[in-house]
């Protein structure tokens, strides 16, 4: 190309001389056969702007993994769907390296995807591998393969431009020390068999307990902490694991009551039963619901940092261990008597506010119910006093609270409404019915 850029600029200016015809003649050959070999060059690949880190990372093949990602250069691009194959293939006319439709592992579904905007055209991605996945890998390892598979992740252009298409490589290891540290699973439980905790103002507390599993090894540390009665509600956002958000949100989490700290390590055994804070410390003095939160904060693990630099999006290391890629469960309890509802285990049942409360105007209003175990989501219903529907709210199980828009006060202006939750199953099927419950707002509080 170097040799053909002088010959070229010689005959277009040959070709724009006027004073002599002959001397155009002579050059058109030559400038013909340099458009000819012009035309039969490759055309310069683009280059790729969208990088991510780490590039590479090792996965449990016996369970689930979760990384932390950082893209760079999206600044232009919106990110699409995330698929894990065994084989690549090139994107032409888009760019990069996509996946080969015919070694297709899984992809991530859309309700599980963390992604956010980050840093300096960054994107944080919390890539959460299932076993599933793991297994189709190790099966296809097991026939001849290599010991290894990808994540790739597509970005569209939002400028007109091609795709660009950015793969991760997984490696199959055994989930152990160079793993990066990851909480794959978290339960939290009283020592007392209950569905929900009743307790008497002012008695001692049970026991708590987290039984957590984990890929990798490294310091797991944070706090416990309580959710008064009254208090707002923690969003999804304070439910992760500080490591699973930008490194800028991490100061942007909710705090509560803090009631005891911890900091262990975890060694590369996949399980660990981390102990409660002391039961002196969890409040039972004022009635009504609570909820004690495990809050995990990031720690510094090699294996889990992510470089900005390295990836285009800005400037040092966010370190990532104990990343979750899902939110934390809470536990809770309730203060008072024991509510006829729930004397029945496992049933879907109001316990706050009474049936026909009137609450002083300007007041927050928190709905509070007992939970069926095979609930896959929750649906809260709020009607006005002509059975017209004022609000309806997909939950997550396993909150048990949800804490009612001041606009629907306004709504009802001073009329009682009604509220009642769903359980559904995976498909959106409703599979019990809790029983109606209203209230008002009355009078304001002296």
């Amino acid at each position: 190309m170097k040799s053909i850029l002088p010959f070229s600029l010689w005959c277009v200016a040959m070709a724009g001389q006027a004073e002599s015809g002959r001397r155009r003649r002579d050059c058109l050959p030559s400038c013909v056969a340099l458009l000819i070999a012009l035309s039969l060059l490759p055309a310069p690949a683009l280059a790729q702007r969208v990088r991510v880190n780490p590039t590479g990372v090792n996965v449990n093949v016996n369970g689930s993994t979760t990384v932390f990602l950082t893209f760079g250069g999206v600044n232009v691009f919106r990110p699409a769907e995330a698929v894990w194959c065994g084989e690549l293939i090139p994107a032409t006319p888009d760019i990069g390296l996509r996946c080969d439709p015919a070694t297709i592992f899984g992809s991530l579904p859309a309700r599980f995807d963390l992604s956010t905007q980050s840093g300096s055209a960054g994107l944080t991605d919390i890539m959460s591998i299932p076993p599933s996945v793991s297994r189709r890998a190790y099966q296809a390892a097991q026939s001849g393969t290599v010991g290894s598979f990808f994540y790739v992740r597509r970005f569209i252009s939002l400028q007109g431009g091609p795709d660009e298409f950015v793969a991760v490589t997984c490696r199959l290891t055994e989930g152990g020390a160079r793993s990066p540290l990851a909480l794959t699973e978290v339960k939290l439980s009283f020592a007392v068999e209950a569905p929900i905790l009743f307790v008497k103002p002012g008695d001692r507390m049970p026991a708590i307990k987290a039984e957590i599993a984990y890929n990798g090894t490294g310091r797991l540390k944070g706090r416990w902490e309580a959710v008064l009665p009254g208090e707002e509600l923690p969003e999804a956002k304070d439910l992760l694991t500080e490591a699973t958000l930008p490194v800028e949100q991490r100061p942007t989490q909710r705090r509560y009551t803090q009631l005891g700290r911890f900091n262990h390590f975890l060694p590369p055994a996949g399980k660990t039963v981390l102990p409660g804070p002391d039961i002196s410390r969890i409040p039972s003095q004022i009635q009504g619901p609570y909820l004690i939160l495990l809050r995990v904060e990031a720690s510094d693990d090699k294996e889990g940092d992510s470089n900005l630099s390295a990836a285009g999006a800005g400037a040092g290391v966010v370190h990532s261990g104990a990343v979750a890629g899902f939110p934390l469960p809470v536990l809770r309890y309730f203060v008072g008597g024991l509510p006829t509802a729930v004397q029945a285990k496992g049933r879907l049942a109001p316990l706050t506010p009474e049936d026909q409360a009137v609450v002083p105007t300007g007041t927050k209003v928190n709905l509070v119910w007992t939970e069926t175990e095979a609930a896959a989501l929750l649906r809260v219903e709020v009607e006005d006093g002509l059975n017209q529907p004022l609000l309806s709210a997909l939950l997550r199980p396993g909150m048990g609270i949800y804490a009612l828009p001041s606009w629907i006060a306004e709504k009802a202006a001073g009329a009682p409404i009604r509220w009642r939750v769903v359980a559904l199953d995976a498909g959106g099927a409703v599979t019990e019915e809790g029983v109606w419950r209203s209230l008002k707002w009355g009078e304001s509080r002296p």
